[in-house]
């Protein structure tokens, strides 16, 4: 019966003896050898799914198997003797298969226990329409061995109902309706080596419940509506039990009492509780525990001695957990660990020696793959990326790191363009013409963001993990964030004035309320404030809003992560889904609305049609305008919807998103506002020719001046040689 565990034990110090291979090697840190190759590869290529060694090593033993928990898999999956062919059984119902001893009664539609042989050592019921199992309902089954009763409807179980089991030792109860288990339940299984309760409605645990336990292997109540462990001791009761698994309970604390005598526990799994406090001497008494998963709780902060005493741990899991702070000390007695995993934690306080003492370590999982460069000694870190950046650039795609330099130069340019030659030609509309300047001002914006982007990539290329922690938490990371923010709001209130404009002058051309230069001028002056203001709210309170902008390599959040604070979360789908959703939805309003007005007015008088005439062409420029900003802004709703319902986005969409979608309006406006009006192009020509033909009046007034003075300076010659003949012949 002990059999299985003493095995397993034996695996575990076969394999922890063969561990330290590549610590032992000649490469350098942070790079592992390639087998038996003398050649060294860098942690980002080893378990990456692309073999980069000849022999292929660099993606062998990628596998995580550490832990008691696959090699239990081998012991503890039934493995049954070959059995006849023959039913050994005299009598079971005909409905059911019958092998040797084993009997199968699965997908039945049975109400009750069936009568079967006593000599039965097999006995499965699962998915079946079970309410209840009644006194003694086993009682003669003297020689059963496995018990399967999951998937039924079993609400509740007689105090005696599995008496005279005593050769039982695996008992499956899961996914029933269970609320209550009476005491001293299982005090004839002594042999009982696996019990499984999960996903039924328990909801507290007697300490007599597990009387008579004493070679329990794993207890796993899986699922349940747990809310206390017992006062006593569990393992007082059952203190041979080497696995305990309380998956998805409500378990609110652990402290010392919780595994006094638990002296032989080896695997306990606790995630998915609600476990808020856990004492600094909580596994103090599992001095042989291997394998600890805590995972998905509502721990804030671990204690700093909190795993001092369990040496021997080789698998621990503390992901998705809200903890903000985390020990440098903290993993420091951890040196068997093999597999550690931390994701789902912004670890702020990070640095090198939190990992350095665990040096048998080869699996580490981290929320950001950026936190790898703090672990170099381990050969498989996850994630390999963020879908954005790779260890080696921070933009990880060839084409976004080619593409983020054309964009930037197409929005610079084009809007700096636009700008200077609006700026020389007189336009009919100058208040029009001052709110395109300063549209294309913030367009101008996104593209100094882009070159930033792209500068930093080339700076960071090849060695980017090195920097990348230090760079998501720069100034300069925050402040090209804010330019980003700040152009893209800015462009979006200005659009949406812009529209407001020509649909008051369009459906209501009698009006005459449009703005004048001073209305005009305080309009632009505040939304460039608002603007502002929305950029610079996440930089005021870091312990409110967290990195808002350094949440990623590009330094733009585009939706509401996970594990963000609320208020930063409350910001993004303010601005993202609120602000920015309404604000197109006007946009799109306004030029319905006037398409509509102007096919009302088609039938109208001519003089009608020439007053809106100019303005109409307008609309339909603004037209081109909005479908822009559909195909720019719905991608970036749909990621904040798919954000509010918890779908996991990955990175890759994010980085496509702001390199080549987010950018669209601001590369796009000077085409739509300027280089395709027929009024600008007329006046362009206009230009051109003008210092054209001027260019060509200087040349022609210079040519004349030179041939002028060469015919003064030729015959002044003439005249002086003259005189000077004259002169020697006067002589």
């Amino acid at each position: 019966m002990i059999l299985p565990y003493l095995l397993v034990l034996g695996k575990l110090n076969e394999v922890m003896t063969t561990i330290p291979i590549a610590q032992n090697s000649h490469c350098p840190v942070g790079f592992f050898p390639c087998g038996n190759i003398s050649l060294c590869l860098p942690q980002s290529l080893h378990c990456n799914k692309v073999q980069d060694c000849e022999n292929g090593a660099d993606e062998e033993d990628c596998d995580d198997n550490s832990g008691l928990a696959n090699m239990f898999e081998t012991f503890f999956t039934p493995t049954h003797i070959e059995l006849s062919e023959d039913c050994l059984l005299q009598h079971f119902p005909q409905k059911c298969d019958c092998r040797g001893t084993e009997m199968e009664c699965d997908y039945k539609n049975l109400n009750n226990v069936p009568q079967v042989s006593g000599n039965v050592t097999m006995l499965s019921l699962k998915s079946n329409k079970i309410k209840s199992l009644p006194a003694d309902a086993f009682l003669t089954y003297c020689d059963l061995q496995e018990l399967y009763l999951q998937d039924n409807q079993i609400q509740s179980i007689s105090k005696t109902a599995f008496c005279g089991l005593y050769n039982l030792r695996r008992l499956y109860i899961s996914h029933n309706h269970i609320t209550s288990l009476k005491p001293r339940l299982f005090q004839d299984l002594h042999n009982l080596e696996i019990l499984f309760l999960d996903d039924n409605l328990i909801s507290r645990i007697s300490p007599r419940l597990f009387i008579g336990l004493k070679s329990l292997c794993i207890l796993s109540m899986v699922n349940n509506l747990l809310e206390n462990l017992p006062k006593r001791p569990i393992c007082a009761e059952i203190p041979e039990v080497y696995w305990m698994d309380f998956d998805s309970n409500r378990i609110k604390s652990l402290n010392y009492s919780t595994f006094v005598k638990c002296d032989k526990l080896a695997v306990l799994y606790i995630q998915r509780n609600e476990i808020t406090t856990i004492s600094e001497k909580a596994f103090a008494p599992l001095h042989s525990l291997i394998e600890l998963e805590l995972s998905s709780n509502k721990i804030q902060e671990l204690p700093k001695h909190l795993f001092k005493n369990i040496k021997l741990l080789i698998k621990l899991n503390i992901s998705d957990n809200p903890i903000n702070f985390v020990h440098p000390e903290q993993f420091e007695n951890l040196q068997q660990l093999q597999s550690l995993g931390i994701e789902g934690i912004e670890i702020a306080n990070i640095e090198s020696r939190m990992f350095n003492p665990m040096t048998n370590l080869e699996h580490i999982y981290f929320h950001k793959f950026q936190y790898c460069a703090y672990s170099p000694h381990v050969r498989s870190c996850k994630p390999n990326t963020d879908g954005i950046s790779s260890f080696e650039d921070l933009l990880a795609n060839i084409i976004l790191r080619v593409f983020v330099w054309i964009i930037a130069c197409l929005t610079c340019f084009g809007n700096l363009f636009v700008i200077f030659m609006r700026s020389l030609i007189r336009a009919e509309n100058k208040l029009h013409a001052m709110s395109i300047k300063i549209l294309c001002c913030a367009d101008c914006l996104m593209g100094v963001y882009l070159f930033f982007v792209g500068i930093f990539d080339v700076k960071y290329r090849g060695e980017y993990n090195k920097h990348a922690h230090r760079w998501m938490e720069s100034v300069q990371c925050r402040m090209i964030g804010f330019l980003a923010m700040l152009s893209t709001e800015v462009s979006v209130l200005l659009l949406t004035y812009l529209s407001l404009e020509k649909y008051v002058v369009i459906v209501f051309p009698f009006s005459n309320i449009k703005p004048g230069k001073q209305q005009t001028l305080i309009i632009l002056t505040t939304i460039w404030l608002i603007g502002f203001i929305i950029a610079i709210i996440p930089l005021w309170n870091e312990d409110t809003f967290g990195n808002y902008y350094g949440r990623n390599g590009v330094c733009f959040p585009l939706y509401a992560d996970q594990i963000e604070t609320d208020a930063a979360k409350g910001y993004s789908i303010g601005i993202f889904l609120g602000l920015n959703l309404i604000a197109f939805i006007i946009i799109v309003f306004s030029y319905f609305s006037m398409f509509y007005s102007i096919h009302k007015t088609g039938i109208q008088t001519p003089e009608i049609k020439r007053r809106i005439r100019s303005e109409v062409a307008l609309a339909y420029r603004f037209f081109f305008i909005v479908l822009s900003n559909a195909f720019c802004w719905i991608p970036i709703f749909l990621l904040q919807v798919l954000s509010l319902i918890q779908v996991e986005i990955p990175g890759a969409i994010t980085s496509w998103v702001v390199i080549f979608i987010l950018p669209i309006n601001s590369a796009l406006n000077p085409i739509l506002h300027t280089l395709t009006t027929t009024f600008f192009r007329e006046k362009m020509k206009l230009f051109i020719c003008k210092h054209s033909s001027k260019g060509k009046s200087t040349w022609t007034e210079s040519s004349s001046k030179q041939s002028t003075s060469s015919v003064k300076f030729s015959f002044l010659r003439r005249i002086s040689a003259l005189e000077n003949i004259l002169t020697s012949r006067h002589h």
